[in-house]
């Protein structure tokens, strides 16, 4: 099912408040997907999902490649139920967006981070929801 993210249901929220591992799909200057597993937040208020790394990492410099309107996806799966948030990626090393990913990484995972001297924020504004048995 596919919903807008202003129609996320109070069971998919809850779903992605849960501390689950995520895979973040990003594309490749040649367009073959990259897939790989990542911790993330979701603001549902604001539709924004987020994902820290480090400026080098393969998924921010597939980003960078991008363009403002990188097209990426996140799916967390918990057995037969699964959700996919779908969106467009920008990064930022912007000090205040930075703390307000480990912020609220620390209150998902109950752990900070790593904190790499290059650290990132991957920012993906929402604009698409996927999901099954939620």
């Amino acid at each position: 099912m596919s919903r807008a993210r202003t129609e996320l249901a109070a069971a998919a929220r809850a779903f992605l408040a849960r501390p689950h591992t995520a895979t973040l799909t990003t594309l490749r200057p040649d367009g073959t997907p990259h897939v790989t597993p990542v911790r993330f937040t979701f603001d549902p208020a604001s539709g924004l999902a987020r994902v820290t790394t480090r400026a080098g990492a393969r998924k921010a410099r597939n980003v960078a490649s991008g363009g403002p309107a990188a097209r990426v996806a996140l799916c967390q799966a918990d057995g037969f139920r699964w959700i996919t948030v779908e969106g467009s990626a920008v990064i930022s090393d912007d000090p205040e967006r930075l703390a307000e990913a480990v912020r609220r990484y620390t209150g998902r995972y109950r752990v900070a981070p790593p904190a790499p001297p290059d650290l990132v924020v991957l920012e993906i504004t929402v604009d698409r929801v996927l999901s099954l048995n939620l």
